[in-house]
C-alpha cells in the first residue's frame, strides 16, 4: 500500500516567532502551524509533517519570498550540519527573539508574579566563541538531497567523513571543512587528520556495524593559550596510534596536552573510560577574571568562556554577597560558580552528585588558594541535614544551576524546607525553570530576571532568576 502523501501549503506567510528556534503561521482554519528554518516575514511553501487538533508542524520546502530581516548565512555548511541554525537572522534580532522566548515561557508555564525582565546579556563574540568541540569519524558520509538527486539511478557507495553528526542520524556524518565555532588550530586539525587518515587508509568507525578504529577527535582551547586534544579510538593499535599522534604534534605544535582514549562501547560517552596522556600535563587551565580553573578531558566547563564570565558576574550580583554570608552552590560541578563568587562570601559549600566533578572542584579551590570553599559529593537532600547545618552553617544564599531537566522535585521541597533568604536560579532551559519557580512560589517571590545568551546562532538561552523569601 502506497504511503499517503503529506499535504503541502503554498505561499504561506510566516507571522511570528514561537520558541525553540521555530516560527509560526496561521492556517485558514485558525490552527497554528509551527515551522523550523523560517523567520517572521518569510513567505514559504511548507509540507505539513505533524497535524494535531489545535496545532501542526511543518517543514519548509521552498523559500518564495525572504523576510526583510533575513541575511546571508556565513558558513558553507549552513542548513546541513544542524548547528548555527540562526545564521540567516541578524544577531540583534536573535537576542530579541530569545528575550521574548524567556518572557513567554516564564509567563505561560510559571503563572506567577514576575518583575520586569532586565535586558538580555548578548555574547561579545558571535563566532569562534566555543572552547570545546567534538568531531566524529564515520564510515558513512551524509549526502544532501541535491547529491542524491544528481546521482540519479547510480548506486552511491558509502564514503568516510570527519565532521558533525547529521541531525537526527546517529550513523551519518556531515564532513566539515571550515567551522566558525572555534578558533584555530581547530580547522587545521581537521585538515591534518583528514589528509593523514586518508593517505594511510586508517579505518573510520561504522556506527551500525560497530567496527573500525577512529571514533572522535575532541579539542579544547583556553584563553590562556593552552590547547587540549583527545583522539578517541575503538581499540589499541600502538603502531598506528603512535604514528598518528606524533604526526599531529609535528603538524600542530601549538597542542599543549595530547590524549588518547579507547572506547569499545556502543555509545560515544567517555565519562567512565580511562583517558591516557600522550604528552603534556594532562589538563589545561582557563581563567575567568582572576580565578583559574583546571580543565581535564572529562571536565564540564561552560563552552562559551566570554559569556561564562558575564553569566557568573550576573549570578554574583544577584547573590548580593557582603562577606558575611554562607553560600551553598548546588549542582556545583567543578566548582566554577562558587569559586567565582567566593571573594564576597564567608564560606562556600558546593554539592554535586558526580564524584569526579567534586574532585576537580577541590583541585580548583586549591589552585586559587581558597580554604573557604568546601565541596561534597552526593544528593543534596541526603547531605543537607540538621547535623550538616550545625557543622557548616545554614545557607544565607543558595545558587542552583541544574541541567536542562531542571531541579528534581525532591530538591525543590528541600529548598522550601531550608528557606534560605535568597536563591539564585541559573537555568539553561527557561521552560523547566518556569515549572520550578511555580513550585517555589509558595515561599519565594521572584525579584530579578536576566537572560544570558551563551550560544549565538542557536535557539538556546540561559536565564538567571533571583528569588527572595516571602516576609
Amino acid at each position: 500500500m502506497a504511503r499517503k502523501k503529506k499535504p503541502e501549503i503554498n505561499g504561506l506567510q510566516v507571522t511570528a516567532y514561537a520558541a525553540e528556534g521555530k516560527s509560526l503561521a496561521m492556517l485558514e482554519d485558525g490552527k497554528v502551524l509551527f515551522i523550523e528554518n523560517a523567520i517572521p516575514g518569510d513567505v514559504v511553501d511548507v509540507r505539513v509533517v505533524k497535524n494535531k487538533k489545535s496545532w501542526a508542524e511543518g517543514k519548509v520546502l521552498r523559500l518564495i519570498s525572504p523576510s526583510p530581516t533575513r541575511i546571508p548565512p556565513f558558513c558553507e555548511h549552513f542548513g546541513t550540519c544542524g548547528g548555527c541554525k540562526w545564521q540567516m537572522v541578524t544577531y540583534e534580532q536573535q537576542i530579541a527573539y530569545k528575550q521574548q522566548q524567556v518572557q513567554d515561557q516564564l509567563t505561560r508555564i510559571g503563572h506567577i508574579a514576575l518583575p520586569r525582565m532586565l535586558p538580555i546579556s548578548g555574547s561579545p563574540v558571535q563566532q569562534y566563541y566555543r572552547n570545546k568541540l567534538e568531531f566524529t569519524f564515520s564510515t558513512h558520509k551524509y549526502r544532501t538531497h541535491e547529491e542524491i538527486t544528481a546521482a540519479g539511478d547510480a548506486i552511491l557507495t558509502p564514503e568516510p567523513a570527519l565532521g558533525f553528526h547529521a541531525p537526527g542520524l546517529f550513523d551519518k556524518v556531515v564532513p566539515i571543512h571550515t567551522c566558525y565555532l572555534q578558533q584555530e588550530p581547530t580547522n587545521k586539525l581537521l585538515l591534518v587528520l583528514r589528509q593523514y587518515t586518508t593517505k594511510h587508509n586508517l579505518p573510520y568507525y561504522d556506527y551500525r556495524a560497530h567496527t573500525g578504529w577512529l571514533r572522535n577527535a575532541v579539542i579544547r582551547i583556553a584563553r590562556t593559550g593552552e590547547i587540549l586534544v583527545n583522539i578517541v579510538m575503538q581499540h589499541e593499535n600502538k603502531l598506528q596510534r603512535t604514528a598518528l599522534l606524533d604526526h599531529l604534534l609535528q603538524e600542530i605544535p601549538e597542542i599543549t596536552t595530547l590524549h588518547y582514549t579507547f572506547n569499545p562501547k556502543v555509545n560515544d560517552s567517555i565519562h567512565d573510560l580511562e583517558v591516557h596522556t600522550y604528552i603534556g600535563k594532562g589538563y589545561i587551565e582557563e581563567a575567568l577574571e582572576d580565578f583559574r580553573y583546571k580543565i581535564s578531558p572529562k571536565s564540564f566547563f561552560q563552552t562559551n568562556t566570554y559569556q561564562a564570565e558575564n553569566l557568573y558576574r550576573i549570578t554574583r550580583e544577584f547573590a548580593g554577597l557582603t562577606g558575611n554570608e554562607v553560600l551553598y552552590d548546588l549542582y556545583c560541578g567543578t566548582g566554577s560558580i562558587g569559586i567565582f563568587c567566593s571573594g564576597n562570601a564567608k564560606k562556600v559549600i558546593g554539592i554535586e552528585v558526580v564524584a569526579d566533578a567534586i574532585a576537580d572542584a577541590k583541585i580548583n579551590a586549591a589552585l586559587n588558594g581558597l580554604d573557604k570553599c568546601h565541596f561534597y559529593a552526593g544528593d543534596v537532600a541526603d547531605i543537607c541535614t540538621d547535623d550538616f547545618f550545625a557543622e557548616h552553617g545554614k545557607p544565607d544564599v543558595i545558587i542552583t544551576d541544574p541541567p536542562r531537566a531542571g531541579m528534581h522535585e525532591k530538591l525543590v521541597q528541600q529548598l522550601l524546607k531550608i528557606r534560605a533568604p535568597k536563591v539564585v536560579y541559573v537555568s539553561c532551559n527557561p521552560a523547566t525553570q518556569a515549572r520550578d519557580l511555580q513550585l517555589l512560589d509558595q515561599a519565594y517571590v521572584v525579584t530579578k530576571l536576566q537572560p544570558v545568551d551563551m550560544f549565538p546562532h542557536t535557539h538556546h538561552i540561559e536565564n538567571v532568576a533571583l528569588l527572595e523569601l516571602r516576609q
